[in-house]
């Protein structure tokens, strides 16, 4: 089959960036359709060559690759192979009809491996486990911070709520802070996967922390370690929304 165009589609909102690859296109349709309609995706690229699928991935900042196995000139999982020599590769789903290459798949580190005809809910699991994983990797990251002439590592996942200090950003973790020359819209960007979310113009929290959410007169506050926060009426829906999504047993938001 001839390359046809890349096809883009916004979703609404932060989410992830796909890349659909499949050289039949009744295929390559149906998924980029189901894609577009999960809200955690934020956009869409699909073509039906695996060359064009590297020029694109060389133009455009993708979290994940949608990948036939099955494919002329290129295979999905040479394709993989490419892929995994990116300095910082995206997350592979396989998408195929064929149970054989499952094996070589998953040796390729793949997150999932997801067999046609694709049902809509066994596409949602499959983009639920491409969330799963950026968040386990994000909780692995260790940031590094000097105090005194020493560089210490803060695993990113001990970090309870950051505030904006001018140009800089104080890291709490349970019993100690640490301030970092990093402005708080760049963390609430590279830690979104990690469960961090905006509640005010000068506070960002990790919602695995959060142990009561508050409303007083019309104002909420989230506590954390004992601490209250205060939410900006801005961010109040936001954040009600994502702890009824992700809700704890015993907290009640």
């Amino acid at each position: 089959m001839s390359s046809g165009p890349p096809t883009p589609a916004s979703g609404q909102g932060p989410g992830l960036r796909v890349l659909v690859i499949d050289d039949e296109r009744p295929a390559l349709d149906e998924l980029t359709f189901l894609l577009e309609h999960d809200d955690r995706v934020a956009e869409v690229h699909a073509t039906d060559s695996p060359t064009e699928a590297l020029r694109l991935l060389q133009q455009l900042e993708v979290d994940v690759v949608f990948l036939d196995v099955q494919m002329p000139g290129l295979t999905g999982v040479e394709l993989a192979q490419v892929l995994a020599r990116f300095r910082t590769p995206p997350a592979v789903v396989f998408v195929t009809a064929h149970e054989q290459h499952a094996v070589d798949a998953f040796k390729l580190n793949a997150v999932d491996y997801v067999l046609k005809p694709v049902r809509a809910e066994r596409l949602t699991e499959a983009v639920r486990r491409v969330l799963a994983t950026a968040r386990a990797e994000s909780a692995q990251e260790q940031v590094p911070v000097e105090r005194g002439g020493v560089t210490r590592f803060v695993p990113v996942s001990q970090i309870r709520y950051v505030e904006a200090e001018g140009d800089y950003a104080r890291l709490h973790t349970a019993d100690d802070s640490h301030l970092l020359r990093v402005p708080l819209t760049q963390l609430e960007q590279d830690w979104s996967d990690a469960g961090f979310v905006r509640i005010h113009r000068s506070l960002l929290i990790s919602t695995a922390f959060v142990d009561e959410v508050r409303f007083d007169g019309g104002r909420c506050s989230v506590v954390i370690d004992g601490r209250e926060l205060q939410v900006s009426r801005r961010h109040t829906r936001e954040l009600r929304d994502l702890l009824v999504r992700n809700a704890r047993p015993g907290v009640t938001p």
